[in-house]
């Protein structure tokens, strides 16, 4: 009854106290058209992304933006043709200008995906762009995506707006573990915590973020995160420890086209980098799995098991701590416009989530480090800057 208890407690101050990160309301900030607009260039790191770079590259290149806009497309040692097909697409669609770079193998100290990132705004610097569109090569983009990402940074003054993109959500497992997995970032992420200007929480989604130029030289960008497996709330915290000012929300206009039909696809994405999130750090590895099954797996174990054992009030409380946490679920599940019988299985997922966080922790204690497109990276860096969040 009292673990029950606890866990009840834990969800009330969550509903209450955590930023009211279940709400999915934090969408772009209020626009306003500058009177003129700025020059942007759009960087575009690509490791092996010829299967999706159809359905995204040319999303980019027929931006509907009225200011100058160059995309920067960086062929990061690919094997399937990427860059190749990047020309190709250019020419069948035309728009803005596209110019493909390759940056040859990361030296040490450096992960590929930031390597090119690196190449990507040094190219673009010749530019002297005011604003760098950072996105993956999996993104999709409404045609007004950066006029409005523009428009918001300027009416706002943001050194960084974000968008978390809509990822795909079409398999069974997709639809069981994708929006769960938005749901845990903003938890541990609240937006509405992000924009605050004094605040400590920073985060960025890796697939769309908008960058001041200035405030990328001011924070040392990419340099200054050029270790970590996983970037985009190493940006954040970069740029705002700097004294940026950044923006985080959930995209309307902006998707993840990449798939994970198979459970083991979704695995991989979230095992790659799960234990880099704790720092390498057996102690906080130790707490996440006592909290995940303290806060997500207690209530229906105490409704099934208390009234078993003859504990019915156990029963009552698992079941309101339940019902807390199913209510809370359902505005990601709208925004994801899921069925709403998927809100009360987030226990299930909640559990598939802690044995990829196991599992992740294992595959670092046997030498193969966080593996990403063909490459393993094992280095055991805590600082606080090589240790964040990433987006699929």
């Amino acid at each position: 009854m009292w673990t029950a208890a606890g866990s009840l407690a834990a969800w009330l101050w969550l509903l209450l106290g955590q930023g009211f990160f279940w709400r999915t309301d934090v969408r772009l900030p209020p626009l306003r058209d500058p009177e003129v607009w700025p020059s942007v260039c759009v960087v575009v790191p690509a490791r092996d992304e010829a299967a999706v770079l159809p359905a995204s590259l040319p999303s980019l290149l027929t931006q509907d933006y009225p200011g100058p806009a160059e995309v920067f497309l960086v062929d990061d040692g690919s094997t399937d043709g990427t860059g190749e097909l990047a020309h190709e697409l250019a020419r069948r669609h035309g728009g803005l200008p596209l110019t493909v770079a390759s940056p040859g193998e990361p030296p040490t100290g450096w992960t590929g995906k930031l390597w090119a990132v690196r190449q990507g705004i040094g190219l673009a610097r010749a530019r002297e762009p005011e604003y760098l569109l950072l996105t993956d090569a999996d993104i999709a983009h409404a045609p007004d995506s950066l006029r409005l990402l523009v428009s918001a940074a300027r009416a706002g003054g943001f050194d960084v707006v974000s968008q978390m993109a809509r990822l795909r959500v079409e398999s069974l497992w997709e639809r069981l573990v994708v929006p769960a997995f938005v749901y845990f970032f903003a938890q541990l992420y609240p937006f509405r915590w992000i924009g605050r200007r004094k605040g400590r929480t920073a985060a960025a989604a890796g697939g769309c973020v908008l960058l001041r130029t200035e405030a990328a030289e001011r924070a040392r960008i990419p340099d200054a995160i050029r270790h970590a497996v996983i970037d985009d709330v190493a940006l954040a915290r970069a740029v705002k420890g700097s004294g940026g000012h950044i923006w985080l929300g959930l995209a309307d206009r902006v998707d993840s086209v990449r798939p994970y039909p198979r459970l083991h696809d979704l695995w991989r994405m979230v095992s790659r980098s799960a234990y880099a999130q704790l720092r390498h750090n057996p102690l906080l590895l130790l707490g996440t799995v006592a909290g995940l099954a303290l806060v997500y797996l207690v209530p229906p174990v105490a409704l099934v098991v208390g009234p078993a054992t003859g504990n019915a009030t156990a029963g009552v409380v698992g079941a309101l701590a339940w019902l807390v946490m199913t209510g809370t679920y359902v505005p990601m599940l709208r925004y994801y416009r899921q069925p709403l019988w998927l809100a009360p299985l987030l226990p299930f997922t909640s559990f598939l989530y802690l044995l990829m966080t196991v599992d992740s922790a294992v595959q670092h204690y046997r030498g193969r480090g966080a593996a990403w497109k063909g490459r393993t990276y094992t280095r055991p860096d805590t600082r606080p800057d090589a240790v964040v969040g990433d987006e699929p």
